[in-house]
């Protein structure tokens, strides 16, 4: 990627981890993950065009022409919403990344790395997961929409390749987190949705109350160590095949870690307590991160409390704008 200028568009560029990426670009003063000379970066938000239609799609490559794309944009949603709608998370995933991939091999982008999710391995599987189990069976029933939408993109990924050579990968992060997630009460994921309850429970002086036992276990990834790894993926990861970017196996956390280190952060000093009636979800669905380890065996994870801490103090800085 060094020598001549190279544009990179990043697709969702307003979203959690596109926010992240501009972070890091903007603020990160080493060579292996901020700006380099030559580097022009483009984040493109809904605002410039609808990336499930083809012309608009083809607009926006026209108009910036280029070398390099991160893909992010997507549908997405929470899991009601992905049980109601489970042919428009797929139509309409289908058609955003078929446009994508089919106009960089148009436009002769030098690479794509289109992001993916856990949600896309088989329901029924051994853990810890790894990336070459992605299309051992079906997966899970309830968002298998999404799941089959974001799927594809590793088949096309792979045809584009051999058919065209085109150097197409993925990456597939665990549950993310970090500053402009999404913090709506009804839609959003465990750790923002607990922030923006915990942070009303103390300004209401409410109790604070979590569903289920707090016991399931999950890892968690700061989208700014994200972004740092979508950077490094895009320089320096030469497969087609996806890789995961996450924290260890042992540095999993439990869903009362992620409440503790969410009423420190806040400072809540009212009552706090697990509803044991309401339903825990999956125990664990733990992926193994050993492909990046061999790859990037020095790379250095924010501690999680420092990471939520973080997090906390921006949704709190922009609790009236922020998305939620």
């Amino acid at each position: 990627m060094s020598g001549e200028e190279s544009v990179i568009l990043v697709t969702g560029g307003s979203g959690l981890v596109g926010k992240a990426i501009e972070w890091v670009i903007e603020n990160d003063k080493s060579e292996q993950f901020g700006k380099r000379p030559g580097e022009k970066w483009v984040f493109l938000t809904s605002k410039d065009g609808d990336l499930r239609k083809p012309d608009e799609t083809k607009a926006i490559f026209e108009k910036y022409k280029p070398t390099h794309v991160i893909h992010l944009a997507a549908m997405v949603g929470g899991l009601f919403k992905n049980m109601k709608y489970k042919l428009d998370f797929l139509r309409e995933n289908l058609l955003i990344n078929d446009n994508v991939l089919e106009f960089s091999k148009q436009y002769e982008v030098k690479k794509v790395v289109s992001c993916l999710s856990t949600c896309i391995f088989p329901d029924k599987t051994t853990y810890p997961i790894d990336e070459t189990m992605v299309h051992n069976g079906p997966p899970h029933e309830s968002n298998f929409g999404y799941a089959h939408g974001k799927r594809l993109i590793d088949i096309q990924n792979r045809a584009y390749h051999e058919q065209y050579g085109c150097n197409f990968t993925s990456v597939i992060p665990t549950n993310v987190f970090g500053p402009h997630d999404n913090y709506s009460l009804e839609d959003s994921h465990v750790l923002p949705g607990l922030t923006h309850k915990c942070y009303l429970a103390k300004k209401n002086g409410t109790p604070f109350t979590v569903g289920g036992t707090g016991k399931p276990l999950r890892q968690f990834i700061y989208s700014r160590d994200l972004a740092k790894l979508f950077i490094w993926t895009l320089r320096e990861y030469k497969e087609i095949d996806p890789i995961i970017l996450s924290v260890g196996e042992k540095d999993e956390v439990s869903i009362k870690d992620v409440a503790d280190a969410i009423v420190k952060a806040i400072d809540f000093q009212g009552d706090y307590s697990f509803d044991t009636s309401r339903a825990d979800g999956q125990y664990k669905k733990t992926a193994s991160n050993d492909k990046l380890m061999k790859y990037l065996p020095d790379f250095e994870f924010t501690p999680f409390d420092q990471a939520v801490k973080e997090s906390v103090e921006w949704f709190v800085e922009n609790f009236e704008t922020c998305r939620k």
